[in-house]
């Protein structure tokens, strides 16, 4: 299947984005911490024990604490087909603010860039169908996000826990399925190396089998988050 992608005129930040995707590629093909995983077409990495389990540990606490029903830019949780229950952690707290910093040193991204780090909690039975990350442009709510920062650029989610049964994160346009494993941090690029939304970014978390399944997940915008 061949796509065709153009940059949208509506979107400013293309050059933005691309450039960022440039470097961020660049820093973490230089990382031996870091993993290209094999995905045509989709920069995506892998990092395994980016946290201890004690971190992990601690970060299931915190998810606990703050997990409602998982919002979503959809008018209502059935129709994102996002089940599980999440909410955003306390960006000022010394632990927080430590994590972030390693992730944003990772990558190599500006730290104004990043929105506030989510958690979220996957009990049997629930997951988040295929999606992106990146924002639909011709939706209602983009004038809005574009004005607090722009387009979604990288995702950076790491998994807390492992997972007795399900609960795999598909790339189901590359055939691509990750698994669970605790302390372990998976990142992407949501834009093509032009700078344009990338449809082979289409993931989803499948449903959990077995056991509870928690993630942290944090996104970066093309400009300064607001």
């Amino acid at each position: 299947m061949v796509f065709k992608l153009r940059p949208l005129h509506n979107d400013p930040d293309t050059l933005a984005l691309k450039s960022l995707g440039k470097a961020v590629c660049a820093r973490l093909d230089r990382d031996p911490a870091a993993y290209r995983l094999p995905a045509e077409g989709l920069a995506i990495y892998g990092v395994g024990a980016f946290l201890s389990a004690s971190e992990c540990a601690r970060l299931i606490e915190i998810v606990d604490a703050v997990a409602v029903p998982s919002p979503t830019f959809h008018s209502s949780r059935d129709d994102s087909g996002r089940t599980s229950y999440s909410g955003d952690v306390d960006p000022a707290a010394p632990f927080i603010r430590m994590l972030q910093r390693r992730i944003d040193d990772l990558m190599g991204i500006n730290p104004t860039f990043g929105e506030t780090m989510q958690g979220q909690r996957y009990a049997p039975g629930q997951e988040f169908r295929a999606h992106f990350d990146h924002f639909d442009q011709k939706a209602a709510y983009w004038p809005s996000e574009q004005m607090r920062g722009g387009q979604r650029s990288w995702t950076a989610m790491a998994y807390l826990c492992d997972v007795a049964e399900g609960g795999s994160t598909d790339f189901p346009k590359l055939g691509l399925s990750v698994a669970p494993q605790a302390g372990a941090l998976l990142v992407w690029d949501n834009m093509t190396t032009a700078g344009i939304p990338n449809p082979l970014s289409l993931h989803a978390g499948t449903p959990v089998i077995k056991g509870t399944k928690y993630v942290l997940t944090k996104w970066y915008r093309s400009r300064p988050w607001t």
